[in-house]
């Protein structure tokens, strides 16, 4: 499942921390956080989609995985991504 290229720019321009960003881990793990609950909704739905659900596993573990990178090099930021993104430790 993919986000709509507007909702996607959305929120870039929401978590972007200058200008020109689209790839810091604010981003990706908004866009994530988004892809997460789209499939997560969507497996609600369609119980047998194994593909969907090996696909929210990955999105989810990569998700993990910035995470910890934000909280090892920047805990200030890495608080501020877990309450814009209403997400808990």
């Amino acid at each position: 499942m993919s986000i709509k290229r507007k909702s996607k720019k959305t929120l870039i321009t929401k978590h972007q921390t200058h200008k020109k960003d689209t790839g810091s881990p604010q981003v990706q793990v908004a866009i994530l956080s988004k892809e997460i609950g789209l499939l997560t909704k969507h497996l609600q739905e369609h119980k047998g989609d194994n593909s969907a659900r090996k696909g929210l596993l990955g999105k989810v573990a990569r998700r993990r995985t910035l995470l910890n990178y934000l909280k090892m090099h920047s805990p200030d930021s890495y608080q501020k991504v877990l309450d814009a993104n209403k997400l808990k430790k």
